[in-house]
């Protein structure tokens, strides 16, 4: 099925999601249009936010005029995906532009925090389309487990570098850190461990 096709069916879906209960994200994936309940957690929110705002504070030396933006929808027509990464970074600019979605050249890296309802959208969908898309950096952030993973270096629909972490580390992530120590896990109370 060509993009075409399959962007006007993910457009239908979103408008039929517009009248369910709750909050739902229409991506597509390698198997086509996908609509997915979305029920983020305060403790998931918190993560991007976490992230966001450090790698907006290292942006300002490292990409001028980059930031990292929670939610824009990042596609690549040739290939036919379209994804809504937790977080992305990507020129700044590109959130004043009209339209729903960003170019996936345009992304410089994404950021997932996995869901306790389906960590495998993270831990295999999302790691086969961002290479594919071309997107150089995937970071990974699991609260069910206190783990996180670094990809890097995109071939074809696999990244050839992965580098794994727990929380409280001080994360490499592309030419950033992520500090982790305030990460917080799904079910625990009070620190990073428990």
């Amino acid at each position: 099925m060509d993009y075409a096709k399959m962007r006007a069916i993910a457009e239908e879906l979103a408008e039929y999601a517009d009248h369910l209960e709750g909050s739902w994200s229409v991506e597509i994936g390698a198997s086509g249009p996908i609509l997915a309940m979305m029920s983020p957690s305060k403790r998931h929110e918190g993560t991007v936010r976490r992230i966001c705002k450090q790698l907006d504070e290292q942006l300002l030396s490292t990409h001028p005029g980059y930031a990292c933006a929670n939610g824009p929808e990042i596609e690549h027509p040739a290939i036919g995906r379209m994804r809504l990464p937790d977080a992305c970074v990507i020129p700044e600019s590109t959130l004043d532009e009209e339209g729903l979605t960003v170019d996936a050249t345009q992304v410089l890296a994404a950021v997932e925090i996995v869901s306790p309802s389906n960590p495998d959208n993270d831990y295999r969908d999302k790691l086969a389309d961002y290479p594919a898309m071309g997107i150089p950096h995937y970071l990974i952030v699991d609260p069910r487990t206190g783990t996180i993973e670094v990809h890097s270096e995109p071939c074809g629909d696999r990244y050839r570098s992965k580098e794994s972490y727990i929380y409280g580390d001080k994360v490499p992530f592309g030419p950033w850190t992520v500090e982790t120590r305030d990460f917080r896990r799904y079910g625990k109370a009070g620190d990073h461990d428990g």
